[in-house]
């Protein structure tokens, strides 16, 4: 029995699925030593705390929220352009730039540079569709 290979694309998506993962470690990097009482993380109030962030931490938070939007989408893309049978090296290739954008955008969300993050959130969107469309013949 064949097998169908696993493609940079996919991985892509696994990549990108795990992103907010990502961003939510950040958000607690280093608060896992103090007692919630003094600031810590609170794991029986894990959303709350996170409520309560401010700075870098509260951006690092919105970014994982936006890392999950972005997800439905980038996903779907991939998906629809593999079944309608999109070049595969095209494919790879747009799957991986939205990969380090979506890495760019987390990093420009939590520096707080809001004009240039909203500049590759754009470019990132413009990638998503051409993805969506690069089986399209």
């Amino acid at each position: 029995m064949l097998l169908p290979s696993f493609t940079l694309a996919y991985w892509c998506v696994l990549i990108a699925a795990l992103l907010p993962i990502v961003c939510a470690g950040i958000a607690k990097w280093g608060t896992f030593t103090k007692p919630p009482q003094q600031g810590g993380f609170d794991n029986k109030h894990p959303r709350a705390w996170l409520a309560g962030q401010t700075g870098w931490r509260a951006r690092a938070n919105a970014a994982q929220a936006n890392s999950f939007e972005a997800l439905p989408f980038f996903i779907g893309a991939v998906v629809i352009a593999h079944q309608l049978g999109a070049y595969q090296a095209r494919l790879d290739v747009l799957a991986a730039l939205f990969v380090v954008l979506r890495l760019v955008y987390i990093l420009l969300y939590v520096a707080n540079q809001a004009s240039l993050r909203s500049v590759v959130w754009l470019l990132g969107l413009g990638l998503n569709i051409g993805i969506l469309f690069a089986g399209y013949r």
